[in-house]
This record gives C-alpha cells, structure tokens and sequence, in this order.
C-alpha cells in the first residue's frame, strides 16, 4: 500500500492526539487511532489500519507509561498480573478478528465503547482506594478480568486502554488516575501482541506506524501533566474519558453503516 505525502502528514498528527489522550485517560489511544487512521489519514483496508495503529499505539503507550511511572501513578504487580492473562486473550482475539469483516468489525467495535462509556459514568462518583494492591484474594479476578479484556482487544485490534482502566478499577477498588497509569502496562502488552499477529500477515504499514508513533511521544508528554490536574476534580477525569467515547463511537457508527447496506 502506497500512501501520498499528505497522508503520512496526517499520520503523524493522528499519532500526537492520540498520544495526547492514552495518557490522559489510559484509554482512547485505539479508539481514535483506528477511525483516524481509515477516515482521516485515508487508509483503505481496515485490518492494515487495525494491524497499523496497534503497534503504534503500543509503542506510544509505553513513552506513556514511563511520565506516569515518574508521577508515582502505577501499580507494577496489579498492571503485570492483568498483562500477563490478557496477552493469551489478545492472541486468541486478533485471530479470530481476522476472519470478520473490517466494516463489520468497526461497527461492533463501536457497540462495544458505548456500554463502557455508560457503565464508567454509572461509577464516576467512586473516588477508589488509593491503598488498593493486588493480593492473593484478588489475583483470580484480576487475572479473569485482564483474560476477558484481552480477547476483547486482540478482537478489535486495540490496546484496549477503555476496556483496561475499568476492568482495574473493578477487579482492585484502585482510584481511575492510579488504574489510567497501571493499564498503560496492558495496553503496551495488548497491542504488541495484536501487532506481531497483524505483522505476520502483512497487514501493518511500517512507515506509516513510525510516523504515527513520532508524533504521540509529544503529545503522551502533554496528556500525562492535564491528567495530573484533571485528577484533583472529583470524577472530571471519568467524565471525560467517558464523553470522549461517545463520541467516537457515535462517528464509526454513522461512517460504517452505509458499508455495511452497500
């Protein structure tokens, strides 16, 4: 796939948006990074734009995750525990993604951001337990949490920062900036893993994704310090997360549909 220099312009300022929000919320990277990567940069098959933006997402999550680390924000076991059980959840989901339909895919994939951007607005009340660790009585549900998001990941070629930072929250009782910082962990796993089986199939545009990933490390910088101020406004930083997907699903609705009738 050859790509015109405009495109790989807009790639690059995809990425630092979506640098932008994976540090601000922990999710979003592939929420916005798919849909910009087909309507605005104008890559044609959506499974190169899902194999593309996993592993710049990815990449762009770990630069992400070292300003959280620094911040004093993540919680290395309970972010381990949930990676390791997703990584065979996200090998199993980018599979079986695979074998569905792009336009199909995309549409599901929106579905999927609506009842998780509701159920994290039901709980933006919950300022969590800043102490929250992840023990032995917490291990089997942190592990079946971190096994269920990364075969919904994997699926929908995501790093699933939106499906990540609520299931922490619910499997450890861990504050949203806390759990924001720890998914960083999950999403670098997740779409690393998603990645290499896209790769192995020729569905990634390497210069594309360098590009892409160029442009997130100045825009994680910037999410990582309005994350740290939104956090002090009780549940700001969850409306804000859960705002941010409705309306990207609401676009990849109204943008799908007509391919699906044609």
């Amino acid at each position: 796939m050859t790509l015109e220099p405009l495109q790989y312009f807009l790639g690059a300022a995809s990425g630092s948006l979506v640098g932008f929000t994976l540090a601000l919320v922990g999710g979003g990277g592939s929420i916005l990074a798919v849909p910009l990567m087909v309507y605005l940069v104008g890559v044609a098959n959506p499974h190169i734009a899902i194999g593309t933006s996993a592993f710049a997402v990815a990449v762009n999550a770990a630069t992400g995750l070292i300003g959280h680390a620094r911040a004093h924000t993540v919680k290395w076991r309970c972010g381990g525990m949930y990676a390791a059980s997703g990584i065979v959840g996200a090998l199993l989901g980018s599979t079986m993604g695979k074998a569905i339909d792009g336009h199909k895919l995309l549409i599901l994939f929106a579905m999927v951001m609506v009842l998780i951007g509701v159920l994290m607005l039901k709980g933006r009340g919950n300022p969590g337990n800043p102490g929250a660790e992840c023990n032995r009585d917490k291990a089997p549900k942190v592990l079946s949490y971190g096994l269920g998001t990364g075969l919904f990941s994997g699926f929908f070629g995501i790093g699933g920062g939106f499906l990540i930072v609520p299931g922490l929250v619910g499997s450890t009782g861990m504050p949203i900036l806390n759990a924001i910082g720890t998914s960083l962990i999950a999403v670098t796993a997740f779409g690393l893993t998603t990645a290499m089986n896209y790769a192995y199939s020729g569905l990634i545009d390497w210069p594309l994704a360098l590009l892409f990933i160029a442009g997130g490390v100045a825009g994680g910088w910037a999410g990582t310090h309005v994350a740290r101020h939104l956090a002090k406004e009780r549940g700001l930083l969850t409306t804000v997360f859960a705002v941010l997907i409705f309306v990207v699903a609401a676009y990849m609705i109204w943008k799908s549909l007509p391919a699906i009738g044609s």
